[in-house]
């Protein structure tokens, strides 16, 4: 009987412990951004456009849980430097306006373009906006060569710049 009781208990703490970790990776270290002063820029150009429809999450857990939707008069085909192999991640199930796939599925198919927004917005992630044909915007942020790099745990090259917090 207590054998019984003991795998009844270790059963428990193991649900709510799973329970627990996927509140917390879902939900409890997201916060919605304000979007009061959200404009769109490119890294090395002069395009700032309005967004209206803002909608954008982040959190201080990672730096790349940046999500944000808009629209926006921008087209694809604003001169911007193209970001390749630009690929969003997807975002928590309950912020419905960015979906990963349907925006990596535009970018393949052409009808969407992925550009730099700033680079080392925050050490070894880029911000990148991609806008739609349609008018739509999304951004997200994205590891780059030296956050692939520093992020597991390879030593980081002479064309990394160095980290603040080291």
């Amino acid at each position: 009987m207590m054998g019984r009781i003991l795998v009844i208990v270790i059963a428990l703490v193991g649900l709510l412990t799973a329970v627990g970790v996927w509140y917390l990776q879902v939900f409890h270290y997201y916060d919605r951004v304000s979007p009061e002063g959200f404009e769109i820029q490119a890294e090395n150009s002069t395009i700032r456009a309005s967004a209206t429809n803002i909608e954008a999450i982040d959190a201080n857990s990672s730096p790349i849980r940046f999500r944000a939707c808009f629209n926006t008069d921008l087209t694809p085909d604003i001169d911007a430097v193209p970001y390749e192999d630009a690929t969003p991640l997807t975002a928590p199930f309950w912020f419905d306006c960015f979906d990963a796939d349907a925006i990596g599925e535009a970018l393949e198919a052409g009808t969407a373009r992925a550009f730099l927004g700033t680079e080392n917005i925050a050490y070894g992630a880029d911000r990148i906006v991609a806008i739609t044909d349609d008018g739509r915007g999304y951004v997200w942020h994205q590891l780059n060569n030296c956050g692939e790099v520093a992020y597991d745990g390879t030593q980081i090259g002479e064309d990394c710049p160095p980290r603040e917090d080291q």
